[in-house]
């Protein structure tokens, strides 16, 4: 026996924990597979990612990816190609990887792997006896400490220290230790996260809307309140601009401001209000937008998209449920209204919306005047196009006045209401297979149950936390609660009960090869030098080195099925560019022929209008002839009229002459009677 300065010595599962936390494994499977393949070649990449796989969630049993998934079609293969290896083998071989490719992984892990150093008595001739998990053997792990002097052991790697602001437990909500003067219990305000800070601003309290805005520290899980001020307007206005209470509005970080979007107030404006609160001198002001802002609503959805702000749903002043889609972009601070194609979630507000692999906006649940809902639907925003996918696994109940938070391609959905009772349980959806799993689920009436609270996610020593605040269930919350989502409950979600065969029939390797079988042909040849290094280590691992044998077998089968698969698709893909050429082709037929339709048409509504000029024209000649003709009538009867007169005339005249000869009147003087 001898005394000596030494380190713990961190063994299994504790080493290989490590390994992962320094390969970059932090529970998302895109990041990390490609932080992996920045890191290593693309076999060791794929070999690791699939033993860490094996050993944190056991054998693949997930579907098959679409083989132009390259990428997690790789990714399955490495896995799937493990078979039923026990997830301790696939912890040693992971480690050993690791070593291969980094020998001195090691002495540069110090930043993941708290290992302190003590004074202890080396006994050389002492056993380590092994704890069993789960039916899988582990030696016995001691992380020894040296706090305020004293010697503290640990054997659950759930249990992570971390001083005052120690969230011990895995996927279970605790509340953790609060200090500082809690803010007024409310619901339907809004929280940001910034730089382990929380900031809580506005909500309802008993029907009152809050205008206050108080600050969690993260570390210290200290309350503080911040005196807001109010900045002016502009130099025109320089007088100070004051801000109404507000509630279901939207708060988001951008760049070193917290911007205030929309929400109900007592004295709504007409359009959605844009607020920033300034971090540094605590001051609110206002953000003039342009362009035509959306009505002024509450119980929307804000997502930041890149450099733009998406908008959709929520509730207008007169209480009317939406579900127009705007864009207002943060750069050039104008609105921009969205008529995407397609069918678009039916009005709601109360909803939960989030942005995956930077293209999709994903809308769940909300409610309506009489329902709740449970749909869940997609807008590409490069397409601009609405669908509604097929949900997968534990599809949760409806529910509106819910939160949700993403961790990677994870989305966290908490709390909500169906107006009935607060949901209980806490689910998360993979966003890249929308399949959703139950992480955990409360009893009673507790916070994290409630309508309306607030949810942000932060992070201790590189692990996520999520932290819920407030809420409505039945009384209104001030409580803080926080879960820390273990690496098992952010890639459980995946899981698809679909059976894989245990081994297939070996195949001779062809003489020919292309750059993908090089690629898995490696992949092999190392598995298989990995475990034929290790065949003397253990007995029990002969079950998992006899799979391990096959895998060049398995893995030369998927492939040929995976080529027969992308050929029938090709294929189809050709039919149907062949049928969509067609189809152009008869549109741009039909699209001339109506073309030259309208011009006939347009033509015979020409000569359509000259023709009834024409007709207003002789009808007009014609009134006119008739009136010439009246006229004509008359002058022939005036004419024949002075024609009889002139006749009665000369009759009379004739006849008195011949009278007045008669009568021995002389003719001169008839005449001058006449």
């Amino acid at each position: 026996m001898a005394m000596a300065r030494a380190s713990s010595g961190l063994q299994y599962p504790e080493r290989f924990y490590a390994a992962a936390s320094y390969a970059g494994f932090d529970g998302d499977s895109n990041s990390t597979f490609k932080s992996l393949t920045s890191k290593f070649s693309k076999e060791s990449a794929a070999l690791l990612y699939g033993l860490y796989q094996q050993a944190t969630v056991g054998a693949c049993n997930i579907p098959e990816p679409n083989s132009w998934k390259v990428v997690e079609h790789t990714k399955w293969k490495s896995w799937s190609g493990l078979g039923n290896t026990s997830p301790t083998e696939a912890m040693r071989l992971f480690v050993k990887i690791l070593e291969e490719d980094d020998p001195s992984w090691y002495s540069r892990a110090s930043k993941f792997v708290a290992e302190p150093v003590v004074d202890v008595q080396m006994n050389h001739n002492s056993k380590v006896e092994p704890v069993v998990e789960n039916g899988n053997s582990f030696p016995e792990t001691k992380t020894i400490s040296t706090e305020n002097g004293s010697l503290t052991e640990t054997q659950d790697k759930d249990i992570v220290v971390e001083g005052l602001g120690s969230v011990a437990v895995y996927d279970q909500w605790i509340a953790p230790p609060i200090s500082g003067q809690r803010p007024k219990a409310r619901y339907e305000h809004a929280a940001a996260v910034v730089q382990d800070k929380m900031y809580i601003y506005g909500g309802n309290h008993n029907g009152r809307y809050l205008n206050d805005i108080h600050v969690l520290d993260l570390r210290s899980w200290t309350w503080s309140k911040i005196e807001a001020k109010s900045g002016a307007e502009s130099l025109e206005s320089p007088s100070p601009v004051t801000f109404a209470p507000c509630a279901g509005h939207s708060l988001i970080p951008w760049e070193n401001k917290l911007l205030s979007i929309a929400g109900h107030t007592k004295d709504p404006a007409e359009s959605i209000q844009v607020r920033a609160f300034d971090l540094q001198s605590n001051t609110w002001s206002p953000l003039k937008t342009y362009g035509k802002a959306p009505v002024s609503r509450g119980g929307q959805s804000v997502t930041l998209f890149g450099t733009s702000l998406v908008i959709f749903g929520g509730q207008d002043a007169k209480r009317t449920l939406l579900n127009d889609l705007h864009i207002l972009d943060l750069e050039t601070l104008t609105w921009d209204e969205i008529d995407a194609v397609g069918v678009p979630p039916s009005p709601r507000s109360d909803h939960a919306a989030a942005v995956h692999a930077e293209r999709y906006l994903l809308i769940f649940g909300g409610g309506s005047h009489a329902t709740c809902f449970n749909d869940l639907h997609v807008l590409d925003l490069q397409a601009m196009e609405w669908s509604r996918p097929t949900q997968q696994g534990e599809i949760p109940t409806p529910r509106a006045g819910h939160a949700g938070v993403t961790v990677g391609e994870n989305w966290f959905i908490v709390g909500g209401g169906d107006n009935k009772s607060g949901v209980s349980e806490t689910v998360v959806l993979n966003m890249s297979t929308l399949v959703w799993s139950v992480v955990t689920t409360v009893q009673g009436r507790v916070p994290v149950a409630s309508e309306g609270l607030s949810l942000a996610v932060s992070s201790f020593n590189g692990e996520d936390v999520l932290v819920s605040f407030g809420g409505y269930n039945g009384r209104y919350n001030n409580e803080v609660n926080v879960l820390k989502p273990s690496h098992k409950s952010t890639l459980q979600s995946k899981i698809i009960e679909t059976p894989v065969p245990d081994s297939v029939a070996v195949h001779a390797t062809n003489a020919t090869r292309d750059p993908e079988s090089e690629f898995e042909a490696g992949q092999d040849g190392k598995i298989r030098e990995i475990v034929m290094d290790n065949v003397d280590s253990e007995p029990a691992k002969s079950n998992g080195e006899h799979s391990n044998i096959h895998l060049v077998a398995t893995l030369r089968s998927e492939k040929e099925e995976l080529e027969s698969l992308l050929s029938k698709e090709n294929t189809h893909s050709l039919q149907l560019k062949q049928e969509l050429a067609e189809a152009e082709n008869r549109n741009t037929e039909l699209y001339k022929e109506l073309q030259s339709v309208r011009g006939q048409l347009a033509a015979e509504q020409s000569r359509c209008f000259k023709l009834e000029v024409d007709v207003a024209e002789l009808r007009q000649k014609l009134q006119t002839m008739e009136t010439l003709q009246k006229e004509l009538e008359l002058l022939r009867r005036q004419k024949a009229a002075s024609e009889q007169a002139a006749l009665n005339a000369k009759q009379k005249q004739g006849s008195g002459g011949v009278w007045g000869w008669l009568a021995g009147t002389p003719s001169s003087e008839n005449t001058d009677d006449a």
